[in-house]
């Protein structure tokens, strides 16, 4: 690894969130040495059929931190109750506290297109914070950055008031057992909140390898057909030798709130990513953010 390590923030809103949609990317950048933390912005409290309080948020605090050990990271679980995430200028001042804190060279987050609101607010919240991290008088107990972080944004289905438009798709086929590690940590989510909340709780095997095995196959599921929606964007990473064999991929969104991801930044922020004239993202740096480019 060629200089200082990168430093990658991934917030969600809650424990799981950033694992089950960066969680085989962030396994790259720590297999190479770089720094990761995940971010829950809520302490989770609500996420169960039948415990809830500070009990389900200490039980899925550690969860969270069993997650981030599988792949060497760390995880940071927030103390704002489950379902109460707002945008207030208070949570606006924590994202921002937080991120100077950290000092990330790259952050993702949610869109503020999503079915929760705590998804939705977190992604609002570091849009809010994008452009004030670098004012001194915002939060001046907390030393501002110099500038903004690239921002990207994780995968979604929902199409209005606009849908999700990759820019970057990562292969994760050689991380995809640690991914599931990291969600097999997560039982109250993935064993019993999530299958009760789907109706499908009676379809949970009773021991631990039928358990994970399950969990896999559903993850495969799950993952599998973001590979063919965004094909044209694998074939033009990788090339189409290589392009037409992935599988599984996580694949993310660059916000114009955040830097650009230019060829430069491409190349740093994705060591593991195949560089090139093919590789490289749309943005370049402008001097005016608010002027389109063709005036």
């Amino acid at each position: 690894m060629a200089g200082h390590p990168l430093r990658i923030l991934i917030i969600g809103a809650h424990p799981d969130d950033a694992d089950i949609k960066a969680g085989g990317t962030a396994a790259k950048w720590c297999a190479l040495g770089h720094v990761v933390r995940l971010v829950s912005l809520t302490d989770g409290s609500a996420g169960h059929q039948s415990e809830r309080g500070p009990a389900l948020a200490g039980r899925r605090r550690a969860e969270a931190e069993a997650a981030a050990s599988v792949i060497g990271a760390t995880y940071e679980v927030g103390e704002v109750p489950d379902g109460a995430l707002d945008d207030r200028l208070e949570s606006r001042h924590r994202v921002i506290r937080l991120i100077r804190e950290f000092r990330p060279d790259l952050i993702i987050t949610h869109r503020s297109t999503d079915y929760h609101p705590d998804h939705r607010f977190a992604g609002l919240l570091v849009q809010d914070a994008a452009y004030l991290l670098t004012v001194p008088a915002i939060c001046p107990d907390s030393p501002h950055l110099a500038e903004t972080p690239v921002i990207l944004y994780f995968s979604d289905a929902f199409r209005k008031p606009c849908r999700f438009e990759p820019h970057v798709a990562v292969d994760i086929e050689d991380e995809l057992d640690r991914l599931v590690d990291m969600l097999d940590c997560h039982r109250s989510q993935f064993y019993e909140w999530l299958p009760y909340n789907n109706r499908q709780l009676d379809q949970v095997p009773e021991g631990e390898a039928g358990r994970r095995e399950w969990l896999a196959d559903r993850v495969r599921r799950r993952i599998r057909p973001m590979a063919d929606r965004h094909r044209q964007l694998i074939l033009r990473i990788y090339g189409r030798e290589a392009g037409e064999r992935i599988r599984h991929i996580e694949a993310f969104e660059v916000s114009e709130f955040g830097a650009a991801l230019d060829a430069e930044a491409w190349a740093r922020l994705f060591p593991f990513l195949p560089a090139g004239p093919s590789a490289n993202a749309p943005f370049a740096r402008k001097e005016w953010v608010d002027i389109p480019e063709d005036c």
